[in-house]
C-alpha cells in the first residue's frame, strides 16, 4: 500500500517501527548491522593474523593498544553513539522532525570534540598507559608506534561513528551498515598493504597497520557527510535553521554521559586483568590478546541485535507506548543471549578454530584455549547485557545496567588481586571472568525487569 501524499518516507519508516511486529522488525534491522559486524569481525581476523606474520613482539604490543582503541570504538559507537539514535528516535516518536534534525548537528560537534580528547590524551599519556599494563622494551615501543598513528585519526573514527549513529536515529539501518562494512574493507586492504609492505610498497609495520584505519574511517567520514548533507537521509539538515542549544547538547549527554561508564569500565577490567596476565610473561599475554580479541568482537555482534533495538525503543517511548518498549528490550536480550552463547559455547569446545588463525605457538596456543575453557560458556549472559544496555540507552535509562558493568568491574578487579596474591593457576583467573560476565548480564536484566520506563 502505498502512503498517502502528505505523510513523508522517513514519517513511514517511523510509523512501521511503531506498529510492526516486534521480533521480525528487529531482525531485519539488525540484518544490516550483523552483515557491518561481519567487516568487524573480518579486519579483527585479518589485522590480528599479519601482526602475528610480523612476530610475537607485535602480536604482544597489539594487545596494549587494543583495548584503547576499542574504548574509543565503545565509547564512540555505542555508548554516545547509542544516545545519539536514542534522541533523535525519540524526538520522531514524538512526531517533532525539526529538533531530530537539530540533534543530528549538535551530536556532530560532540563527535568532533570526543575524537580531540581521544587524540590528546593518547598522545599524552598513551605511553604511561602501556608502561603500567606491563611493556617494556620492543613491546612497548611497538605499541607506542601503532597508537600514535591510529589516535591521530580519531576524529574520523569517532565521525563515522557518529554520524552512522544520527542516520540510525531514524531508523535506516542500511546505509550505516554499508558504510561500515565499507570501510572495515578498506581497513583490512590498507593496512595489510602499509603493515606488511605487500605490492612493492615499504614494509611500516605496526604504523602502516594503524595508518589503515584512520585513513578508512576518513574516507567513510567524507562519505556520510556528502549523504547527510545532500538530503538523501529521513533528516533535513539546512544549516540556514541550525543554532547551538544548549538543551540539546543536554538531551544527549545526559544519556551518553552516563552510558559512557559502561565502556570504560569494560575497558578497564580488560586492561586490570590484562596487567595481571602480563606478570605471567609474553607468551601467556599474548596467548589472551587472542582470547581478549575474541570477546570484544562479542560486543559488536551484540551490538548488532542492541543499536537496533534503540530507536525502535526510543520511538515507542516518544510516543507513550512503554509495554512495547519493554518488549522489543526483552526480545533483543534474548536474540542476543543466544546467538553470543553459541559463539562462546563452540570456541569452548573447539579453541583451536579461532586460536589456529593467528598463531602454532604452543605456549600462546594453551593460554588462548584455557582462557576459552573457562570463559566460553559465560558468553552468552555477555550478550544478554550488552544488548539490553542499548535497549536501557533507547528509553534513557542506562543507570542500572552502567552499575552492572561496575559489578563485573570489581569482581575482576579484586577478585583478580586476591588471586595473584595467592599465586593461583591461570585458569583460575579465567574463571573468574566467566562468573564477571555471568553476573553482569544478570544485573542488567534485573536493572531493565525493575526501572521504571517513560515518563
Amino acid at each position: 500500500m502505498n502512503a498517502p501524499a502528505n505523510i513523508t518516507t522517513g514519517s513511514v519508516a517511523t510509523n512501521q517501527l511503531l506498529t510492526a511486529p516486534i521480533l521480525p522488525t528487529l531482525l531485519r534491522l539488525a540484518l544490516p548491522n550483523t552483515i557491518a559486524m561481519l567487516g568487524s569481525a573480518l579486519v579483527a581476523v585479518a589485522e590480528t593474523a599479519y601482526i602475528g606474520r610480523l612476530g610475537i613482539v607485535p602480536l604482544a604490543a597489539i594487545a596494549l593498544a587494543f583495548p584503547f582503541t576499542m574504548l574509543m570504538q565503545m565509547t564512540s559507537a555505542g555508548a554516545m553513539g547509542g544516545s545519539v539514535s536514542s534522541a533523535i528516535s525519540r524526538a520522531l516518536g514524538a512526531g517533532d522532525r525539526s529538533r531530530a534534525a537539530t540533534l543530528a548537528w549538535h551530536a556532530a560537534m560532540i563527535g568532533v570534540i570526543g575524537g580531540i580528547v581521544f587524540t590528546l590524551a593518547m598522545w599524552l599519556f598513551g605511553r604511561s598507559f602501556f608502561a603500567w599494563l606491563g611493556g617494556r622494551g620492543a613491546v612497548l615501543e611497538e605499541a607506542c608506534a601503532y597508537a600514535d598513528v591510529l589516535f591521530a585519526g580519531a576524529i574520523s573514527i569517532w565521525l563515522v561513528n557518529t554520524l552512522a549513529s544520527i542516520v540510525r536515529g531514524t531508523g535506516d539501518m542500511r546505509v550505516p551498515s554499508a558504510t561500515l562494512l565499507t570501510v572495515a574493507l578498506l581497513q583490512v586492504v590498507i593496512g595489510g598493504t602499509l603493515g606488511l609492505g605487500l605490492g612493492g610498497v615499504p614494509q611500516f609495520g605496526m604504523r602502516g597497520v594503524a595508518a589503515g584505519q584512520a585513513i578508512a574511517y576518513t574516507l567513510g567520514t567524507a562519505f556520510l557527510i556528502w549523504y547527510l548533507m545532500n538530503g538523501r537521509s529521513r533528516l533535513d539538515l539546512q544549516t540556514s535553521k541550525f543554532a547551538i542549544q544548549r538543551d540539546m547538547f543536554f538531551d544527549i549527554l545526559r544519556v551518553g554521559a552516563i552510558a559512557s561508564f559502561s565502556p570504560l569500565q569494560t575497558v578497564l577490567t580488560i586492561l586490570v586483568f590484562t596487567s595481571i596476565v602480563a606478570s605471567f610473561g609474553t607468551e601467556a599475554l599474548a596467548g589472551y590478546g587472542i582470547g581478549a580479541r575474541l570477546e570484544f568482537l562479542l560486543i559488536p555482534i551484540a551490538f548488532a541485535f542492541g543499536i537496533a533495538s534503540t530507536p525502535m525503543v526510543g520511538m515507542a517511548i516518544g510516543a507513550g507506548l512503554v509495554s512495547r518498549a519493554r518488549r522489543v528490550a526483552w526480545t533483543t536480550g534474548a536474540a542476543a543471549a543466544l546467538t553470543v552463547g553459541l559463539l562462546g559455547v563452540i570456541v569452548a569446545i573447539k579453541p583451536t578454530l579461532w586460536i589456529s588463525l593467528f598463531t602454532t605457538d604452543p605456549g600462546v596456543s594453551a593460554a588462548a584455549s584455557s582462557y576459552f575453557a573457562w570463559a566460553g560458556p559465560a558468553f552468552g549472559f555477555f550478550g544478554l547485557g550488552v544488548a539490553l544496555y542499548f535497549s536501557a540507552q533507547g528509553a534513557a535509562r542506562v543507570g542500572g545496567p552502567v552499575l552492572a558493568s561496575t559489578l563485573r568491574l570489581l569482581m575482576v578487579g579484586i577478585g583478580g588481586w586476591w588471586l595473584a596474591a595467592m599465586h593461583a593457576p591461570a585458569w583460575a583467573l579465567f574463571a573468574l571472568v566467566g562468573a564477571a560476565m555471568v553476573a553482569f548480564g544478570l544485573g542488567t536484566a534485573a536493572a531493565v525487569c525493575f526501572t521504571r520506563w517513560g515518563t
